[in-house]
C-alpha cells in the first residue's frame, strides 16, 4: 500500500496523506477507466476501448500498461443486469466487465467491487449523471476537459470511483 506523506492543512494542523495510485472503473461499452495519483492529485481517464460495438480486447491490453501495474487498488463498480435489458445487451455488458476485471488481475492489482448505490451515496451523488460530471470537475479541475460533455459521464464516474477508493483506503471514509 502507499506510503504516508505529511501535508499542512491550515488551522487543522498536519494530516497524514497516503501516497497511493488507485484505478477506478465504470464498466460497460460507454464506461471508462481512471488512474488517480494521490501524490500529484491528478487523474487520467480513458474511455473503454471499443471496436465494432464491442470491447476491443487488444486496445484494453494496450491501455493497461506499466502505469496500471503501479496501482495499489482498483475500485470497480459492481454492476448487474437491468430490468428490461435484452439478453444480447446483458451478455455484452458482462463480457466487458469480465474483460476489465481480467485486465486488472493481469496487472496484479487487488480489486474491490462496490455497488453504485454505496459509493454514490457516500459521495453525495445519485443516478443523475450531470451531478457526477460536476463533482469530477470540482475534484479534478486540471482535467475538466475530460468531463465537459454529457457523454463523458463514464469518465467522471471512473474518476470518482478512483477518488472514492483512495479516500476509503486512506481514511475509511469519503
Amino acid at each position: 500500500m502507499g506510503e504516508g506523506l505529511s501535508r499542512g492543512c491550515g488551522r487543522l494542523g498536519r494530516i497524514q496523506v497516503q501516497k497511493m495510485i488507485v484505478i477506478g472503473v465504470d464498466p460497460g461499452i460507454t464506461g471508462a477507466i481512471a488512474l488517480f495519483n494521490s501524490e500529484k492529485h491528478t487523474v487520467e481517464v480513458f474511455d473503454t476501448p471499443v471496436a465494432g460495438g464491442e470491447i476491443d480486447y487488444t486496445g484494453l491490453a494496450s491501455l493497461m500498461d506499466f502505469r496500471f501495474t503501479l496501482a495499489d487498488f482498483a475500485y470497480i463498480e459492481k454492476v448487474h443486469a437491468m430490468p428490461k435489458q435484452g439478453v444480447s445487451s446483458t451478455f455484452k455488458f458482462g463480457t466487458t466487465l469480465g474483460a476489465v476485471m481480467m485486465a486488472v488481475a493481469m496487472c496484479n492489482v487487488p480489486r474491490i467491487l462496490v455497488s453504485p448505490t454505496e459509493w454514490k451515496m457516500r459521495m453525495g451523488l445519485n443516478n443523475d449523471k450531470s451531478k457526477s460530471l460536476k463533482r469530477a470537475i470540482e475534484l479534478f479541475p486540471k482535467s475538466a476537459d475530460s468531463f465537459k460533455l454529457k457523454k463523458h459521464d463514464g469518465r467522471a464516474e471512473a474518476a470518482l470511483l478512483a477518488w472514492y477508493g483512495y479516500r476509503m483506503q486512506s481514511f475509511g471514509r469519503v
